[in-house]
């Protein structure tokens, strides 16, 4: 059998669309000459509108019968997006089929539009689907809406994008832990795998050290890391913003800071260690008329 191109669907309100002057079909455009740049798969293409012939053809074939090439969902998550029965059973249908593909990363959500439902895991725990989209790997348009689809920091974003579909098509996931029974040796907890029959995962790490200091003749002693917060601004965190974080810290503490844009000036009053997760561009704080960061004791402020 021949292989076929592989394509995506965007998933959206189209009301949303025309609000917003045609911009997610050009984010649409954009986003896929960027993939195809990325992949070198020069005939990618991403549906759009389910009125137009092509999207039938394509969604048919596509979900009900194919297994043998990548097809991705986008859906743009806005508040109406989870009361759209079609946008919901376009999700279903595509997680049920990355289910039978033993795949997680056929399903890219945009998240277009804030709503207050999605952040909140109470409500997510309500609504099973809004929670696998949760689980999923998404992006962070928000901030980016208001932006020229020419800036920098849409483009870059792009890019990040374009590069997820990358390793997906290429089928990048994590290797799969050892099979229940397989013992791992000592390299492999090394790389930050953990025995499988450990009678207490939590001493896992442990038990590891007890294990490399046999192995050298030497008692390992685990030393405690030093504590860590998280700054997540969809509550999946400790904190939502970096100067609460900052202000909860202890003298040592490292703060983690996913990415995303922060409003907000910094003042750091005490030893801390700050981390940007991402690209150095992933992390942007920006504060209008004030220093971004005024510091009476710096340890150190580091973006990797």
């Amino acid at each position: 059998m021949a292989k076929r191109d592989p394509v995506a669907f965007m998933s959206y309100l189209r009301r949303v669309d025309q609000h917003d002057h045609g911009r997610l079909t050009e984010l649409r455009k954009r986003l896929e000459g960027e993939i195809q740049l990325h992949t070198g798969e020069e005939n990618f293409a991403i549906f759009q509108d389910r009125e137009d012939i092509r999207w039938g053809q394509q969604w048919l074939s596509r979900i009900e019968k194919s297994v043998d090439h990548v097809t991705f969902l986008i859906p743009i998550i806005t508040p109406g997006f989870f009361n759209s029965n079609p946008c919901r059973n376009e999700i279903d249908l595509f997680l049920e089929r990355e289910r039978k593909l033993g795949r997680s990363d056929l399903v890219l959500p945009i998240y277009y539009i804030d709503y207050p439902d999605f952040n909140d895991e109470e409500c997510r725990r309500r609504d099973p689907l809004m929670a696998k989209i949760a689980k999923h790997q998404y992006e962070d348009w928000r901030d980016l809406r208001h932006e020229p689809l020419t800036s920098a920091a849409v483009s870059r974003m792009l890019s990040k994008l374009a590069i997820t579909f990358r390793d997906a098509l290429n089928d990048r996931r994590p290797t799969p832990p050892p099979k229940s029974g397989v013992a791992p040796t000592i390299a492999d907890r090394k790389r930050g795998q953990r025995p499988d029959q450990a009678e207490d995962p939590e001493n896992a790490d442990t038990q590891f050290q007890e294990e490399v200091g046999a192995a050298v003749g030497q008692t390992a002693t685990p030393k405690p890391g030093p504590p860590t917060l998280v700054v997540n601004q969809l509550h999946r965190g400790d904190h939502t913003t970096i100067g609460a974080a900052i202000k909860a810290a202890r003298p040592g503490t490292v703060i983690m800071v996913e990415p995303g844009l922060y409003h907000e000036g910094l003042v750091i009053d005490k030893p801390l260690e700050i981390i940007g997760q991402g690209a150095i561009d992933d992390v942007v704080i920006e504060v209008a008329n004030k220093n971004t960061i005024s510091s009476a004791l710096l340890w150190a402020v580091l973006l990797i």
